[in-house]
């Protein structure tokens, strides 16, 4: 279910007001500058995130417009991974919903600094202290609000803002200009009283996180002498130092509130040069992340990097640090949506655009050398000993290095109309692999079908879709199934010698290895190493490239278990002890290891885990009694049934197996009127009774 709060509506006025465009599309039209793909036109949402430089009061904007469904949380990751600062938009009627508290939790790993724009302020049930509320609720910390609502008649008029005790109108729809009229008790005596209690409340909150103010208020003994430029400094810090959230509100369908939100992020969010003080580090030489790859029918596969340090030129060498491999640039673009204006070099802060590299994916750190990300590192190292940290962290680690790519929950098989079309097919999924990271492709050997896995069903119907319009291959995707996962039942240790004449080369390899169940799912390295003095000795002395066939043996040995074939999670695999002959080939290595791997699982046996997700289900009240009844039969946890503004809302725990086709039976049980959303939430140990029924779903016996 799509929670549609209008990011895209607010990108477009926000487009309107700087002079970009002479126009304002509409999400419903399908004519917006950001939605450019014919299936968010065709459907109302982004899919994608578009990326489009703008400017605003003598300020440079580069803003990412972003997907707000669940099904597409990966395009979320890998853009916050790129920003500065955030701007989380709510319903101004709903507060925090499910996927507003993923995003939250996204942007918390990457430490990024928000405000909050309460949007859709001009509905009737719109309540902007239920979303300041919510927001302290939910995300627990202090809500600072900067605006309240004017109305007249029942209707948004306009804005006040809290500092300056003005009152902003905004005119007709399409005009971009902005009155601005000083509150006083004679000309508006209830917007005065209620902003002054709202200054003095917000003054009250930043004393609790800025000392500086708070001394100020105790000097002068009294709110009133207090600036709106004092007040604007502790924001600044408070918001940066994340402690707390500036709110905004407006309506942006209705053309109110966009050009202060535009104000508010030049005054509260930071500048490039503040947010990438560590990227310092690579002094003259550039540095960037690939967050997007996009593959355009005239100019091949663009790849849209965010410039930390230095500058890029095009025709540049530079190399990316995760494929350890060095491209060559071909044209240099800045983004303008779908448009691209094309550039010969571009400085720190700006997303660039660049064409002819192959082998970039999103995520990669790109810099202009191996020696100088080596540099970096040791100037980072450095820092950190000078500065007398007690943890000292990896370069690699401080620089971001690695995306974290979120496990698939479905997958179904993909083929081809005829084998004419096979190599067009090909084509497609693995232009599409490059552009999306969340979606897998594999091959299975035992059926002979190629596997699409991703995040969910609308995801993999977009990807069906794109395979038609943009590659001209009209695939039939199989019935979609879910991702189960393995688990090991005890642990085993085993040891297996493989001695194999190739040719003229003598191929022996000797390895013992112990299999190790675990509680939970871990995404770190499933290879640990026995520390026994002994053993430790021998595996010390193991060669880097044999230490990576063996992973890699270890990753496939992990990719199928013995009951439905689906990847082995919840365990650790441990190696005691490892013998190579000279001129053994890696390959054989992580051959050997794949099949002792197999050996360890089938003998510790296996049991079946289920994807669970968290359901959020926003209702009418008069539909609840029948909701929560139909959830009685989908093996459902309820976890709280709460109320927000007129509606009821429930959140509960629902096996995935269970929500297949639930949108079209919530849509008949509440008559249309309810809607819902999901988030994976974890792997669960299944029953005896409902893993047979699952074993028979894969199997089809």
């Amino acid at each position: 279910m799509e929670i549609i709060l209008s990011k895209t509506t607010t990108t477009e006025r926000m487009l309107f007001y700087s002079g970009l465009i002479d126009h304002m599309g509409e999400v419903h039209d399908g004519n917006t500058f950001t939605d450019f793909m014919d299936q968010e036109r065709e459907r109302g949402i982004t899919i994608t995130s578009a990326a489009v430089t703008f400017f605003w009061k003598n300020h440079q904007f580069n803003l990412i417009d972003t997907p707000g469904h669940i099904d597409f949380t990966m395009e979320v990751e890998q853009t916050l991974n790129v920003l500065d600062g955030v701007v989380m938009i709510l319903d101004g009627s709903a507060g925090v919903e499910a996927q507003t508290l993923t995003v939250w939790r996204q942007a918390d790993c990457y430490n990024l600094p928000r405000i909050i724009y309460v949007n859709k302020m001009d509905r009737a049930d719109s309540d902007i202290n239920m979303c300041c509320s919510s927001i302290e609720k939910k995300f627990d910390l202090a809500a600072l609000l900067l605006q309240l609502p004017a109305r007249a008649g029942g209707k948004l008029t306009g804005v006040v803002d809290v500092l300056s005790l003005e009152l902003f109108q905004y005119g007709n729809s399409r005009a971009k200009g902005v009155s601005v009229v000083d509150l006083s008790e004679e000309t508006h005596p209830q917007l005065f009283a209620d902003a002054q209690q709202a200054r003095v409340r917000l003054i009250e909150q930043l004393t609790e996180h800025d000392d500086e103010l708070a001394n100020k208020v105790i000097a002068s003994e009294s709110f009133e002498t207090v600036s709106s430029q004092e007040i604007i400094k502790a924001l600044q810090k408070v918001t940066q130092d994340r402690v707390a959230v500036p709110v905004v509100l407006g309506s942006s369908y209705k053309n109110i509130g966009v050009q202060n939100l535009m104000d508010a992020v030049i005054h509260y969010l930071p500048t490039p040069q503040r947010s990438s003080k560590i990227f310092s580090a690579f002094e003259d030489a550039f540095c960037g992340r690939a967050f997007k790859v996009k593959h355009d029918k005239q100019k091949g596969p663009l790849v849209f990097v965010r410039l930390y340090n230095g500058s890029i030129r095009k025709g540049q060498k530079i190399f990316s640090v995760q494929r350890s491999e060095s491209e060559q640039v071909g044209r240099l673009y800045v983004a303008y949506a779908d448009d691209f204006q094309e550039v010969e070099s571009l400085g720190s802060g700006n997303i660039a655009v660049l064409s002819g590299l192959k082998k970039t994916l999103s995520g990669d750190l790109v810099t202009t050398s191996q020696t100088a990300y080596d540099r970096a590192g040791k100037n980072v190292l450095k820092a950190q000993k000078k500065s007398d940290a007690p943890l000292q962290v990896s370069a690699d680690s401080l620089f971001g290095v690695g995306a974290r790519i979120p496990e698939p929950v479905f997958f179904c098989s993909i083929e081809p109309p005829s084998m004419s079309s096979q190599q067009a097919l090909d084509q497609a999924l693995t232009e599409l692999q490059r552009e999306d990271p969340s979606l897998r492709v594999s091959y299975n050997a035992e059926t002979g079908q190629t596997v699409l896995a991703g995040m969910g069903e609308l995801h993999l119907e977009i990807i069906r879709d794109r395979i038609l319009k943009e590659y001209k291959v009209d695939a039939d995707l199989g019935p979609l199934q879910i991702a189960y996962r393995e688990a090991p039942l005890d642990s085993v240790t085993e040891s297996t010698t493989v001695d194999i004449k190739i040719g003229s080369h003598k191929n022996h390899v000797l390895v013992k290895m112990s299999l190790i169940p675990t509680v939970n799912y871990t995404s770190e390295d499933l290879l640990k190493f026995d520390k026994n003095a002994d053993n430790a000795s021998n595996i010390s002395a193991i060669y880097p490239k044999h230490l990576q066939a063996i992973r890699q043996g270890v990753t496939v040995g992990l990719a199928q278990g013995p009951k439905i074939n689906s990847q082995v999670i919840n365990t650790h695999v441990m190696l005691h002890w490892f013998e190579v002959g000279r001129g053994t080939s890696e390959t054989i290595i992580a051959s050997t290891v794949t099949q002792l791997v197999q050996k360890l699982v089938k003998l510790s046996g296996t049991r079946i885990l289920e994807p669970v997700m968290a359901l959020e289900i926003v209702t009418p009240p008069e539909h609840l009694s029948s909701i929560m009844a139909d959830l009685s039969r989908r093996r459902t946890n309820i976890n709280s049934v709460t109320m927000r503004g007129k509606a009821q809302v429930v959140t509960a725990s629902v096996p995935l197996a269970e929500l297949l086709g639930y949108s079209s039976d919530l849509r008949i049980i509440s008559s249309g009127t309810a809607m819902f959303t999901t988030e994976f939430e974890e792997y669960r140990r299944m029953s005896s009774s409902d893993e047979e029924e699952a074993i028979r779903s894969v199997r089809g016996f």
